[in-house]
């Protein structure tokens, strides 16, 4: 009986060159992995592999060179470990995302919570082509959210408490987008300079701003054969449960309408925008 790649690379494991060996791609979800789970991915690549790892692009950890005879025990080892097997092709991938708030003082959101929240929704769901998430904290961008198919970025979008400003211009100085000015010692934000970078409250001395965290969602982002920056709908979206519905609504679209083999950026310019927005803006109002 034949081997069958393809079960082979769903579950994580992918043929290298070397006949009968497969680099076996780990499930790590925001980036984060314990003692424990390095502990047992240490063991496996000495016990089974050639007593090294590759670290993706995509924060994953590859094990190279597991002969297809002994897949079921590396599985075992790992299991023992709570480490599993990540996921190739037609299919949702491992969350990405940074430190985000929880460590990063620009950190406008959890990042980890939230990709741990949709790995647990998401990860493996059967598609026409691969799907992609990317979580950055904040304006910094160091994740690359509109690379993904779906991006999500923190923000934090502000308004002036009057009555707690000293007048200082810190935050004027701190604003990068240029955004905010003083004019007759009152404080004026131009909304539509603003992108929601938070540098302003998190600033400012005497916490003269109301602040609500939130998130800017991007779509059909693609960095590979073809580069396409993913954009954005609505501009921001403060409710955690609307995040949710925006970002169920969009893969229900993707696995609606795209046609196999197809990326999300292709089946969005096959169809036109016009049709995803409007689903995106239902999901969001409803």
């Amino acid at each position: 009986m034949g081997v069958d790649y393809a079960i082979l690379k769903k579950g994580g494991f992918m043929r290298q060159k070397q006949k009968n060996n497969f680099s076996l791609r780990l499930r790590v979800v925001g980036g984060n992995l314990n003692a424990k789970q390095l502990s047992a991915i240490s063991e496996v690549s000495e016990k089974f592999g050639e007593g090294y790892v590759h670290l993706t692009s995509r924060q994953s950890v590859e094990i190279p060179f597991i002969k297809l005879d002994e897949i079921d025990n590396v599985k075992a080892m790992l299991a023992k470990g709570d480490v599993e097997p990540g996921v190739c092709g037609p299919r949702v991938r491992t969350v990405t995302a940074c430190q985000g708030s929880a460590i990063c003082p620009s950190g406008c959101i959890d990042t980890y919570a939230l990709a741990k929240e949709l790995d647990n929704r998401y990860f493996a769901r059967e598609l026409p082509h691969k799907f992609k998430f990317g979580i950055t904290g904040c304006q910094n961008n160091c994740l690359k959210a509109e690379e993904n198919d779906l991006g999500i970025k923190g923000g934090i979008m502000v308004s002036w408490k009057e009555k707690d400003c000293i007048g200082c211009g810190v935050c004027e100085k701190a604003c990068r987008s240029e955004a905010i000015t003083i004019e007759n010692g009152k404080i004026i934000v131009d909304e539509s300079k603003c992108n929601f970078c938070g540098r302003c409250c998190k600033s400012c001395p005497t916490d003269a701003w109301d602040t609500t965290n939130g998130y800017i969602v991007s779509f059909g982002g693609l960095f590979g054969n073809c580069i396409s920056t993913g954009y954005t709908i609505i501009p921001f979206i403060e409710d955690h449960e609307r995040l949710m519905k925006v970002c169920d609504a969009a893969i229900q679209f993707f696995e609606d309408n795209a046609e196999a083999g197809e990326r999300f950026k292709f089946t969005l310019d096959r169809l036109g925008k016009e049709k995803f927005e409007a689903r995106i803006r239902e999901a969001y109002n409803g």
